[in-house]
């Protein structure tokens, strides 16, 4: 069964208090959002977050805290965009939260304005991480399709040394090299040669002087 509202991401709530629950669900989805609640962060480590979300969590409860579970999910790479909501909070412990990456920290009874708003920093928040992530994904994807002595001249390409260079370092005529430069350029899909430096830099492709092969840090 379809959620409403899951298309513009969902929100998830941790909070041992029923009452708190159901009020922050109410106001998820009067505002077209979809909702899950947990009433423990030990019940919500058991659940899987498919597409853009955002998680509101309370700080105290009897096993794990909340900060706890905000830990967690750094270590696991869950980076869900948080925001912390606590009717007890310090210094401390707000900045606790924010080193750790909360969208916001929330201090009860809370404001309704405060929390949506939070809600939609958040929820955009992930959605651009997810975005950047599968860009990331496809280009390793293009990269794979690149044969060994194209991966062996992307450095080299990156590093912005001449075709004749190239040629000489890697022992090629430098027609060949503007071949597989050509090649490599449609196949990672790159449009200018900054393009594909900043490409090479999110595949950690470094260029080894007097290296005939491509590394990857």
């Amino acid at each position: 069964m379809s959620i409403s509202g899951v298309e513009n991401g969902i929100v998830f709530i941790v909070d041992d208090s029923a009452d708190v629950r159901d009020g922050l669900k109410a106001l998820v989805e009067s505002v077209g959002l979809a909702c899950k609640v947990f009433d423990s962060p030990e019940e919500f480590l058991r659940h899987n977050a498919n597409g853009p979300s955002c998680l509101v969590l309370d700080v105290r409860f009897p096993k794990m805290s909340g900060l706890d579970l905000q830990a967690e999910l750094a270590q696991a790479s869950r980076n869900i965009p948080t925001i912390i909501i606590t009717g007890h909070g310090d210094i401390p412990m707000t900045v606790r939260a924010m080193k750790a990456g909360a969208v916001a920290f929330l201090t009860k009874p809370l404001r309704e304005q405060d929390v949506v708003d939070a809600i939609f920093a958040g929820l955009e928040r992930d959605r651009l991480q997810l975005e950047q992530e599968q860009k990331r994904r496809d280009l390793y994807l293009r990269f794979e399709t690149l044969s060994s002595r194209e991966r062996e001249i992307l450095p080299l390409i990156t590093a912005r040394l001449l075709n004749k260079q190239i040629a000489g370092e890697v022992g090629l005529s430098e027609v060949t090299v503007k071949v597989h430069r050509s090649h490599l350029m449609a196949k990672l899909e790159a449009k200018s040669l900054p393009d594909l430096v900043r490409m090479a830099d999110t595949l950690g492709v470094r260029h080894v002087a007097n290296s005939k092969a491509s590394s990857i840090a």
